[in-house]
């Protein structure tokens, strides 16, 4: 985990009115997945979201300094194979059955005022606790 006093960037969403942080809606077009198989693919292309600065600037309340305006695109896959595995949990009311994966992302970030485009390295990566199931929670918890 890096230090976020030395952060630079952070592209998110957001918090909404609501309270509900970090989250935006996809098309159903833009996953694909096998829960049996545990194989999985997110795709985004040029999602507006707001580079914050750092962590701490995007809970804060306002930001300050206000978000810059920016757009990310993504590629995210589950490569699928491990043992599946039925997870229980009462304490957070939610069960179901996850098959282990590694999952790799390909990710490009760029201000909308800056011609500088942040690409990750998916051959750079390690994943830990990767998964890919069904999951049961809030009243279709049992």
């Amino acid at each position: 985990m890096g230090d976020p006093f030395q952060q630079v960037h952070d592209w998110e969403p957001g918090i909404a009115p609501s309270g509900l942080f970090w989250t935006v809606p996809f098309s159903p077009s833009a996953i694909t997945v096998n829960p049996n198989t545990g194989v999985a693919r997110l795709r985004a292309r040029n999602v507006a979201v707001g580079d914050f600065h750092d962590f701490f600037n995007s809970i804060a309340d306002p930001p300050s300094p206000a978000p810059v305006p920016s757009h990310v695109s993504f590629d995210v896959h589950w490569a699928g194979g491990g043992e599946q595995v039925p997870i229980h949990d009462d304490i957070f009311g939610f069960s179901g059955n996850f098959v282990g994966s590694d999952a790799r992302i390909t990710f490009t970030a760029s201000d909308d005022n800056d011609s500088v485009v942040y690409r990750s390295d998916p051959d750079g990566q390690t994943s830990f606790g990767a998964g890919v199931g069904r999951e049961r929670n809030g009243v279709y918890f049992a």
